[in-house]
């Protein structure tokens, strides 16, 4: 049972992660902050889909808040407010940066200005949460999770990942023109090299991180429980950035799928190695 913290302690260990929460924010979304692709999807994703984006991603966010939230939460109320001050560092965080970097300007007008920093602040408050695990010290919920009990979280993880590097990712035309250039075949070959790279990287090689699930199962169990599903969940979670930054408008069936292929790359190797840094 944990003692309340006295409230000098409480509010001062608050201020220290919301530092880091700042920091990771920057870190985490620094790329894409510098990234003109994002700049104009600003301007010109539909306001609904920006909603969207929000609506979906808070949940996601208390989740994420009580594995590696910027300070230790006893409730999912703890975990919503974190969720919420995660989305405020996302948003002060993406406007000040684009601000300071000219994307933002007086000339401007008001719908633009909130498009691009709403879609910014998304990998922003990502980044936030997840600055506990890589700036801040470890806590108690930091312990790798073991048992069947804990299949949910492990695939939680992977989601973080893929989610992660798919946003990266998803907007820029470089996805679009690798899916043109390669062939069907050569899809379905990247598939497989991301499913035994996922493999590889987390059941493999022993990383750090490596769920401790691995060292009392193995074999195809192990492998589609946690491989193939991590990866149908990194191709799911790339159809639907493709799919949110209107990269499959006016696509063909296999085009599309192709595209999402090639996005599912990355996304696999994100997945693999999110249980590394959370």
């Amino acid at each position: 049972m944990h003692a309340a913290p006295a409230p000098a302690v409480s509010n001062r260990e608050f201020g220290k992660g919301l530092a880091r929460a700042y920091a990771g924010a920057l870190i985490f979304g620094l790329p894409l902050f510098m990234t003109m692709e994002m700049w104009e999807l600003g301007v010109h994703l539909p306001a609904w889909k920006l909603v969207t984006l929000l609506v979906l991603f808070f949940p996601f966010l208390v989740v994420l808040s009580w594995h590696v939230g910027f300070e230790d939460t006893f409730s999912w109320r703890g975990d919503v407010v974190d969720a919420l001050v995660a989305y405020g560092v996302g948003f002060t965080a993406s406007a000040a940066a684009l601000g300071l970097i000219g994307v933002l300007t007086p000339e401007g007008s008001l719908r633009e200005a909130v498009g691009k920093v709403t879609l910014q602040a998304v990998p922003g408050s990502i980044g936030a949460l997840l600055a506990q695990s890589q700036l801040g010290e470890r806590g108690p919920r930091d312990a790798q999770p073991s048992g069947e009990e804990h299949w949910a979280s492990e695939v939680f993880i992977m989601a973080v990942g893929a989610l992660f590097l798919s946003f990266n990712l998803a907007p820029t035309q470089e996805m679009l023109l690798i899916a043109l250039r390669i062939g069907a075949g050569q899809a379905l070959l990247l598939m497989a090299v991301s499913l035994a790279l996922m493999h590889a990287f987390v059941y493999g090689v022993a990383f750090r991180g490596q769920p401790a699930v691995a060292a009392h199962e193995s074999g195809w169990p192990l492998f589609l429980r946690f491989t193939v599903v991590g990866y149908a969940l990194a191709l799911l979670l790339s159809a639907f950035m493709l799919w949110m930054f209107g990269s499959l408008e006016g696509s063909g069936l296999v085009p599309a799928l192709k595209a999402v292929a090639v996005l599912g790359f990355p996304a696999a190797i994100g997945a693999a190695a999110a249980r590394l840094i959370l």
